[in-house]
């Protein structure tokens, strides 16, 4: 059995500006996901950017979230988002102007933010950890730039939670093999608190929402994606694999349908 290895496209080490459209694509249909609404909208409520404060996004795709952040501290205030993926802070960039928004992008490293130390009153990083070798530096890094008193919330999937039915006992083990290996952190939604109890922090609120995801829109390529990948690396067969589809298209057909994920939120500050 081969090893699957970190798949995902949104991890650094993978960005392609080819398939900027098809990240776009992804990020927005998960945006309108009863569950990333709510989750999010938690966050914000808790993270309470105010007018006047300086706040930060990282790791911030299309902008959606920076955008909310510079309405929060407008009109005195600044809110940046940091995005290493140029396709994507492109697409921030245009959506944020075309939204008369004062939110503004940059470029960097979540494992060293190009800021100055505890400089930052709020910040913000959703579904980024799970994307890097060594997240709890990133926490770290976040404390680094939060003033005393400065507030983070961190958002994040855990892989381990993934459900696909129907799908046959044997094949249930490859699907999940290739939905961990899309991270290189599978597991980040639970060590959420860890990481930031290590960075110094102190938790204040935990939170989640499961994201069930519509057959008709983005589950359709997710499944495609895991049959393809568990096939192409031999983990299941080919005839398991047209099974398998068969099967969720007739399921969908039905009602009968379900994928989904959970995934966490913390919130916490810096002490005085």
């Amino acid at each position: 059995m081969s090893d699957p290895g970190p798949t995902s496209a949104f991890r650094a080490a993978n960005a392609d500006p080819a398939l900027t459209d098809r990240l776009v694509a992804v990020l927005d249909v998960l945006a309108a996901s009863a569950g990333v609404r709510r989750l999010r909208e938690w966050a914000h409520a808790q993270l309470a950017a105010r007018p006047g404060e300086r706040a930060l996004d990282v790791g911030c795709g299309t902008g959606s979230e920076t955008v909310v952040l510079a309405a929060a501290v407008a009109p005195d205030g600044a809110a940046t988002g940091l995005e290493p993926h140029p396709g994507l802070r492109a697409v921030a960039e245009r959506r944020a102007a075309e939204a008369g928004s004062a939110a503004r992008f940059l470029d960097g490293d979540a494992l060293a933010l190009p800021l100055p130390d505890a400089g930052v009153d709020a910040v913000r990083c959703e579904r980024v950890l799970q994307h890097l070798d060594d997240p709890a530096r990133a926490v770290a890094e976040i404390a680094r730039v939060l003033r005393p008193g400065g507030r983070v919330a961190l958002l994040d999937t855990d892989w381990s939670t993934f459900v696909l039915h129907p799908a046959d006992p044997e094949v249930r083990p490859a699907l999940a093999a290739v939905a961990l290996a899309t991270a290189a952190t599978p597991d980040a939604g639970r060590r959420l608190t860890g990481w930031l109890a290590a960075a110094g922090l102190t938790v204040d609120a935990l939170g989640a929402d499961v994201l069930l995801h519509d057959p008709r829109t983005v589950s359709r390529p997710i499944v495609l994606g895991l049959a393809d990948a568990a096939a192409g690396r031999g983990l299941i067969t080919g005839a398991q694999r047209d099974r398998l589809l068969a099967g969720l298209e007739e399921a969908a057909g039905q009602g009968a349908f379900h994928l989904s994920v959970t995934m966490f939120a913390a919130v916490a500050h810096k002490p005085l």
